[in-house]
């Protein structure tokens, strides 16, 4: 698989249903032994089992988006424990797993797969054209 958004998500971008900078946007460290991402039809958090989670950061920060491009402060997961992780999911964060919007699933980035130890994990995030992600080229 290659980083993708999810089709649900495109959906929302144009419905107003996902705002990048206002809304509260959270990235997860999924196991792919335990989650294989469907871009055509996964919509919610709830899509993703609970035991494929490896970790979740709390709410980005400084998020912007400009030409199309999304971007955000670096992020530090906290002590995290348990299997080794492929993907990162971004998600719009509802407090219900069942309306928590999917939205981008990244898979090839440096640091991925990363085996947690018990420490900081820190994601961070390209400084290139297309930073997190871009809608222009995606």
């Amino acid at each position: 698989m290659a980083n993708g958004i999810y089709a649900k998500a495109f959906e929302a971008f144009l419905s107003a249903g996902i705002n990048l900078v206002s809304d509260d946007i959270r990235v997860m460290a999924v196991d792919s032994a335990s989650y294989t991402p469907n871009l055509t039809s996964h919509q919610y958090k709830s899509s993703v089992p609970s035991g494929a989670i490896i970790a979740t950061s709390g709410a980005l920060t400084t998020k912007s988006v400009t030409a199309g491009v999304f971007d955000a402060d670096d992020v530090t997961l906290s002590s995290v424990t348990g299997a080794q992780f492929e993907f990162l999911i971004f998600f719009k964060n509802t407090g219900s797993d069942s309306t928590a919007a999917l939205i981008y699933c990244m898979d090839t980035a440096t640091g991925l797969p990363a085996t947690p130890g018990g420490g900081n994990i820190t994601l961070t995030w390209s400084n290139g054209a297309d930073k997190i992600f871009s809608l222009k080229n995606s």
